[in-house]
């Protein structure tokens, strides 16, 4: 099912009609997004049309020092780019992507799965084109700007590219002289807008990473929606505009942050929702209830409420290991978790232990804390799992 796990990405850019700190406010706005990957990190930063790169691979604060971030200078737009490679990580992927054409430079950021990706590459392939990596971002890349060449302005072109993308996606894509902000038609990836108090217009995969830099969030964008920030003001075009949105549900699950606002919920309340239910539909007899670190606590803390079982923290974290769902091979992930939760025993030592996580993926994760739930004197472990059973491939 799981041979291959698509990148999973999170995306910010802003807009402002004058020349301030864009870059220092991407890199607070990644670095609220370092959850959602691990592996690299990139910021372009564009100043009235001249665009200042600097991308690697590592964590935001390894990839970008003060040095760096003086280096990208300050302009009147940028985007940022935090990611995990599916495979080996390589610099060549490393977003965001940016762009030369006979009509000028667009950089694009992107966080998503296309279901058709190798079909259009192979297709413009054949066309001539050349590739420099394995990513969708370059094949989208080249779909907005096969149309740029026929198109009066950069939003027409990416309308007209989104006709042939099949999948999940959101983009940022900044050209010399706008930052337009895309969904997919049906939603499955977030993305929202925010406000600074200076006007400037803010874009993110979620909203946690607006509360960084002060921003109020205004919305999140409509499924299928192209929001275009330019010198002419805010435009909104839902020529793709689906009826519905499709949310991934991992995101409520287990990508999001706690504090993040999608759809109108906190992720934390959902999550303390699915708890509650989880007690009202698979109650036991027990002495304690205790999560899975992180996002399995709030689940375990609606758990402990509805059903009256006492709940106690069971498990200290070491924060240097990084997610072992998204990190790209097996045995990487299953060394993280040797070395990620550590038992406090005195909390489980001889008592009926209530174990809640958020989610089954791979079951890397699920028969080793038991284990050390039984080793530290557990004297039974009644796993408790907020989400639906995980039963068919997803491809998004």
């Amino acid at each position: 099912m799981f041979s291959e796990i698509k990148e999973e990405c999170g995306i910010f850019g802003i807009y402002n009609n004058m020349e301030s700190d864009v870059a220092g406010k991407v890199y607070h706005g990644i670095y609220a997004l370092q959850h959602r990957g691990q592996e690299s990190c990139g910021i372009v930063v564009n100043d009235m049309g001249l665009f200042t790169q600097h991308r690697d691979l590592g964590l935001v604060p390894e990839v970008f020092t003060k040095e760096s971030i003086e280096k990208l200078g300050r302009g009147n737009m940028a985007v940022g780019h935090v990611m995990n490679n599916s495979g080996k990580p390589d610099s060549a992927s490393v977003q965001p992507t940016l762009i030369k054409h006979v009509k000028g430079q667009m950089a694009l950021s992107y966080n998503g799965c296309l279901v058709n990706a190798m079909e259009l590459k192979r297709q413009y392939e054949l066309g001539g084109a050349i590739f420099h990596n394995s990513t969708d971002a370059e094949v989208i890349a080249y779909a907005i700007t096969e149309q740029r060449l026929n198109s009066k302005s950069i939003e027409e072109a990416v309308l007209k590219a989104m006709y042939n993308l099949r999948g999940a996606y959101c983009l940022l894509v900044m050209s010399p002289r706008k930052l337009i902000a895309v969904r997919d038609p049906d939603g499955l990836k977030p993305l929202c807008m925010g406000k600074c108090a200076d006007g400037s217009i803010v874009f993110a995969s979620e909203s946690c990473a607006l509360d960084i830099i002060d921003a109020k969030l205004i919305r999140d964008l409509l499924p299928g929606e192209v929001v275009v920030a330019g010198d002419s003001g805010i435009t909104s075009i839902k020529e793709h505009c689906g009826e519905k949105s499709s949310m991934c549900v991992f995101e409520f699950v287990y990508f999001a942050r706690p504090d993040s606002v999608l759809e109108g919920t906190t992720v934390q309340t959902a999550r303390k929702k699915a708890g509650e239910i989880l007690a009202a539909e698979h109650p036991v007899e027990a002495d304690v209830v205790i999560g899975v670190p992180d996002s399995g606590l709030d689940a375990a803390i609606g758990y402990a409420e509805k059903s009256g079982i006492p709940y106690a923290i069971g498990f200290i974290k070491n924060r240097y290991v990084g997610r072992t769902f998204i990190q790209p091979s097996q045995s990487e992930r299953e060394h993280s978790v040797k070395i990620k939760l550590n038992v406090i025993r005195e909390v489980v030592a001889g008592k009926r232990v209530v174990l809640v996580d958020d989610s089954v993926v791979r079951g890397t994760t699920s028969i080793p804390v038991v284990n050390l739930l039984r080793e530290a004197g557990a004297s039974q472990v009644h796993m408790r799992i907020s989400s639906p059973p995980y039963m068919h491939p997803c491809y998004f």
